[in-house]
C-alpha cells in the first residue's frame, strides 16, 4: 500500500501549518504517545502529532486525562520527537501543571520543550489562561489553544457532550477563541462543537483551527491514533472514522503465533539456529 498523499514539506513548522490555512490545503493531525506509533505515523506523512495527556487513558487505562503527570508527559514526548523526520510535535500541559498559576504554566512548558525536544505545547482553557499562553509565549515557546469540551475540566461540565450548543457558551467560545488568537497562539483545537459553529470560528480567525467532532469546516482534524486504526474499539463516538481493525487484526495474529507454539510448529527448522 503506497503512502498517502501529503505536502511537499520537508519539516512542518508554525509557519508551514499557517501557509496552509492560507493556501485552504487541510491539516493532518494525530495522536502518538511511543516511538515506533510515531515513526509509523511520520512516516505516513502526517502534519502534527500530538503527545496528548490521552496518554492517560489511552496507555495507562486510567478513565480521565487528570491522572498523568508532567514528568509522564515528558517521557512520552521525548519517545515521540526521538521517531520524527517531518511532523511538528505538540505536547498537552497535563492537568495540574498550568492552572490558577502562570509562573507554574511556564516552568511546565520549559520542562516539556528542554527535556523531550518537542515543539510546542497545548493549553486547554479561554480567558481564564490568557495569562498563562502570554507567559509561555514570552519565553519563545509556541502555544496551541484547546476549546470547547476540555477534558481535563470533565468533573466540572459533568459529562462529554457536546459543547456550546446554547448561543451564550457559543458567544463565549467564539470570544475565547479571538482571545487566544491575540494572546498569541498558532492554533486552536475545538473539540466537540457544533459543525457550523466550528465553521464560523475557523473563518473569524487567521490561524488554523484544528477540530475534532467539529465538522470539516476547520482548517484541519485530529483523532486520537488508536482509536481511528480500530486497536481500541471500546470508544465510538459519532466523529470518529474507524481506518482499520487493528483489534481483530492483532487478535488474529496472537491467536496464531499461540496455536504454532502449542503445535510445536514455531519454531521450525529454518527458524532455528
Amino acid at each position: 500500500m503506497s503512502l498517502a498523499k501529503k505536502s511537499n514539506i520537508k519539516k512542518i513548522t508554525t509557519h508551514q501549518l499557517q501557509a496552509m490555512k492560507e493556501r485552504g490545503e487541510k491539516i493532518s493531525m494525530l495522536t502518538a504517545y511511543d516511538y515506533t506509533m510515531a515513526r509509523i505515523l511520520d512516516m505516513a506523512g502526517v502534519d502534527v502529532l500530538l503527545v496528548g495527556d490521552s496518554a492517560s487513558n489511552v496507555m495507562a487505562g486510567h478513565e480521565t486525562t487528570l491522572p498523568i503527570t508532567l514528568d509522564q508527559m515528558i517521557y512520552h514526548a521525548s519517545s515521540v520527537v526521538r521517531a520524527i523526520d517531518r511532523a511538528f510535535v505538540v505536547v498537552d500541559l497535563p492537568f495540574g501543571s498550568y492552572q490558577g498559576n502562570s509562573s507554574e504554566a511556564l516552568r511546565s512548558a520549559i520542562r516539556i520543550m528542554k527535556e523531550s525536544g518537542a515543539h510546542s505545547i497545548k493549553i486547554e482553557g479561554g480567558s481564564e489562561i490568557e495569562e498563562s499562553v502570554k507567559r509561555i509565549l514570552s519565553a519563545g515557546i509556541p502555544v496551541m489553544g484547546h476549546l470547547g469540551l476540555t477534558p481535563q475540566s470533565i468533573y466540572q461540565f459533568g459529562t462529554y457532550a457536546v459543547r456550546a450548543t446554547d448561543e451564550e457558551e457559543a458567544q463565549k467560545l467564539i470570544e475565547d477563541a479571538k482571545i487566544l488568537e491575540q494572546a498569541g497562539c498558532f492554533a486552536v483545537v475545538l473539540e466537540k462543537v457544533p459543525a457550523e459553529l466550528a465553521t464560523k470560528v475557523a473563518e473569524s480567525l487567521k490561524i488554523p483551527v484544528i477540530g475534532i467532532g467539529a465538522g470539516n469546516g476547520v482548517d484541519g482534524q485530529v483523532l486520537v491514533s488508536h482509536d481511528m486504526l480500530g486497536i481500541n474499539k471500546e470508544f465510538k463516538p459519532r466523529f470518529l472514522r474507524r481506518y482499520a481493525d487493528l483489534h481483530t487484526t492483532m487478535i488474529d495474529a496472537v491467536s496464531g503465533y499461540i496455536q504454532d507454539v502449542k503445535a510445536v510448529d514455531f519454531p521450525n527448522e529454518s527458524e532455528s539456529y
